[in-house]
């Protein structure tokens, strides 16, 4: 199994709460859209502290091409695209497990 991670921090450190909520619903609705998409959890950050990131995603899939699926899909560019004006900061990380 091949797991994604992404953490975003958003500019907009008033906002942040409100767009945390909006995205995860989001990225959560992806599950009943993505095929190639196992599972998904999206968590959203309770830590006060200025290096620490909004919204965490974990998501899983069988291999690398379900991934590459996975970002290409039309409803997950939709989430991109909501993001790309919000964010300030992103980490990814995908291995296998």
């Amino acid at each position: 199994m091949l797991r994604h991670i992404v953490m975003v921090k958003f500019k907009d450190r008033d906002a942040a709460p409100q767009i945390s909520e909006k995205v995860k619903q989001m990225l959560v609705n992806l599950e009943e859209t993505v095929e190639s998409l196992n599972h998904m959890e999206v968590g959203i950050n309770i830590n006060t502290r200025p290096a620490a990131f909004d919204v965490v995603l974990t998501a899983d899939f069988d291999n690398e091409e379900g991934l590459n699926e996975y970002r290409v899909h039309p409803e997950h560019v939709k989430v991109l695209d909501f993001l790309k004006e919000a964010v300030e900061k992103t980490t990814v990380v995908d291995y296998w497990v």
